[in-house]
Protein backbone atom coordinates (compact mmCIF):
# COMPACT_ATOMS: atom_id res chain seq x y z
CA UNK A 1 0.00 0.00 0.00
CA UNK A 2 1.36 3.48 -0.59
CA UNK A 3 1.33 6.21 1.47
CA UNK A 4 1.78 9.84 2.06
CA UNK A 5 4.70 9.85 4.92
CA UNK A 6 6.90 12.50 6.60
CA UNK A 7 10.27 13.36 6.44
CA UNK A 8 11.20 11.52 9.70
CA UNK A 9 9.73 8.31 7.97
CA UNK A 10 12.04 7.95 5.14
CA UNK A 11 15.34 8.36 7.39
CA UNK A 12 15.92 4.87 8.51
CA UNK A 13 15.51 3.80 5.16
CA UNK A 14 17.96 6.29 3.37
CA UNK A 15 20.25 5.45 5.96
CA UNK A 16 20.51 2.22 5.54
CA UNK A 17 19.83 1.58 1.79
CA UNK A 18 21.30 4.67 0.72
CA UNK A 19 24.28 5.42 3.44
CA UNK A 20 24.92 1.91 4.32
CA UNK A 21 23.92 2.75 7.96
CA UNK A 22 27.13 5.24 8.27
CA UNK A 23 25.13 8.13 9.26
CA UNK A 24 23.14 9.25 11.77
CA UNK A 25 19.77 10.01 10.89
CA UNK A 26 19.62 13.89 10.97
CA UNK A 27 22.56 13.49 8.44
CA UNK A 28 20.42 11.93 5.58
CA UNK A 29 18.13 14.89 5.83
CA UNK A 30 17.88 16.75 2.65
CA UNK A 31 18.01 20.73 2.35
CA UNK A 32 14.19 20.52 1.32
CA UNK A 33 12.50 17.48 2.90
CA UNK A 34 10.46 20.26 4.37
CA UNK A 35 10.36 22.94 1.77
CA UNK A 36 6.65 24.12 0.83
CA UNK A 37 5.39 21.53 -1.92
CA UNK A 38 7.26 18.37 -0.93
CA UNK A 39 6.06 15.38 -0.33
CA UNK A 40 7.48 11.64 0.85
CA UNK A 41 5.98 8.48 -0.57
CA UNK A 42 6.18 5.55 1.05
CA UNK A 43 5.42 1.60 -0.42
CA UNK A 44 4.00 -0.30 2.58
CA UNK A 45 4.53 -4.20 2.99
CA UNK A 46 1.93 -5.42 5.68
CA UNK A 47 2.93 -2.32 8.64
CA UNK A 48 6.55 -2.34 7.11
CA UNK A 49 7.85 0.48 5.22
CA UNK A 50 9.66 -1.05 2.56
CA UNK A 51 10.27 1.46 -0.26
CA UNK A 52 10.66 5.63 -0.30
CA UNK A 53 10.89 8.54 -2.78
CA UNK A 54 11.05 12.01 -1.29
CA UNK A 55 9.63 14.73 -4.12
CA UNK A 56 10.44 18.49 -4.29
CA UNK A 57 9.56 21.28 -6.36
CA UNK A 58 12.58 22.16 -8.76
CA UNK A 59 13.19 22.34 -12.21
CA UNK A 60 16.42 21.18 -13.92
CA UNK A 61 18.51 23.65 -15.45
CA UNK A 62 17.08 25.76 -18.20
CA UNK A 63 14.25 23.18 -18.85
CA UNK A 64 10.52 24.76 -19.18
CA UNK A 65 7.99 23.97 -17.07
CA UNK A 66 6.61 23.01 -13.48
CA UNK A 67 9.07 20.09 -12.07
CA UNK A 68 9.71 18.17 -9.53
CA UNK A 69 13.02 16.56 -8.36
CA UNK A 70 13.12 13.29 -7.31
CA UNK A 71 15.13 12.07 -4.56
CA UNK A 72 16.04 9.53 -1.98
CA UNK A 73 14.54 6.42 -3.45
CA UNK A 74 15.34 3.46 -1.80
CA UNK A 75 13.93 -0.25 -0.98
CA UNK A 76 14.91 -2.57 1.65
CA UNK A 77 16.98 -5.11 0.46
CA UNK A 78 14.20 -7.94 1.00
CA UNK A 79 11.90 -6.01 -0.99
CA UNK A 80 13.89 -5.51 -3.83
CA UNK A 81 12.56 -6.93 -7.32
CA UNK A 82 9.24 -7.10 -6.43
CA UNK A 83 8.00 -3.73 -8.33
CA UNK A 84 7.16 -1.68 -5.10
CA UNK A 85 9.15 0.83 -6.60
CA UNK A 86 8.13 0.71 -9.84
CA UNK A 87 4.70 1.70 -8.17
CA UNK A 88 5.69 4.09 -6.38
CA UNK A 89 7.40 5.83 -8.83
CA UNK A 90 4.24 5.64 -10.85
CA UNK A 91 1.83 6.33 -8.28
CA UNK A 92 4.04 9.42 -7.82
CA UNK A 93 3.83 10.74 -11.42
CA UNK A 94 0.28 9.80 -11.95
CA UNK A 95 -0.24 12.39 -8.52
CA UNK A 96 2.19 15.33 -10.06
CA UNK A 97 0.08 15.15 -13.64
CA UNK A 98 -3.05 16.11 -11.57
CA UNK A 99 -1.12 19.14 -10.06
CA UNK A 100 -0.02 19.92 -13.61
CA UNK A 101 3.87 19.36 -13.43
CA UNK A 102 5.49 18.89 -16.60
CA UNK A 103 8.14 16.83 -15.85
CA UNK A 104 10.48 14.57 -13.09
CA UNK A 105 14.12 14.42 -13.11
CA UNK A 106 16.89 13.17 -10.71
CA UNK A 107 20.17 12.00 -9.99
CA UNK A 108 20.02 8.61 -11.01
CA UNK A 109 22.73 6.34 -9.71
CA UNK A 110 24.63 4.49 -12.70
CA UNK A 111 23.22 1.00 -11.07
CA UNK A 112 19.61 2.08 -10.86
CA UNK A 113 19.71 3.70 -14.36
CA UNK A 114 17.75 0.20 -15.71
CA UNK A 115 15.35 0.82 -13.29
CA UNK A 116 14.53 4.64 -14.38
CA UNK A 117 14.83 3.77 -18.22
CA UNK A 118 12.64 0.98 -17.24
CA UNK A 119 9.86 3.94 -15.94
CA UNK A 120 10.23 5.85 -19.28
CA UNK A 121 12.92 8.60 -18.00
CA UNK A 122 16.19 9.34 -20.52
CA UNK A 123 19.27 10.22 -19.54
CA UNK A 124 20.07 13.64 -20.09
CA UNK A 125 23.77 13.85 -19.04
CA UNK A 126 27.18 12.90 -19.14
CA UNK A 127 27.85 10.16 -16.32
CA UNK A 128 29.33 12.36 -13.15
CA UNK A 129 30.17 11.34 -9.49
CA UNK A 130 28.64 12.20 -6.39
CA UNK A 131 31.74 11.84 -3.69
CA UNK A 132 31.30 9.73 -1.79
CA UNK A 133 28.34 7.87 -3.22
CA UNK A 134 29.43 6.88 -7.08
CA UNK A 135 28.90 7.53 -10.60
CA UNK A 136 25.22 8.87 -11.30
CA UNK A 137 23.58 10.23 -14.55
CA UNK A 138 21.18 13.29 -14.59
CA UNK A 139 17.71 11.48 -15.48
CA UNK A 140 14.23 12.98 -16.93
CA UNK A 141 10.66 12.03 -17.46
CA UNK A 142 8.28 14.67 -19.05
CA UNK A 143 4.66 13.82 -17.57
CA UNK A 144 2.81 16.20 -19.90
Amino acid sequence: MIKFITADDVLPIRNEVLREGRLSLDECRFENDDAEGTFHLGYYVGEELACIASFHPQGYKDFNGKAYQLRGMATIDKYRGKGYGNMLVNFAITYLRGQKVNYVWCNARKAAAKFYLSLGFEIISPEFDIAGIGPHYVMYVKIQ
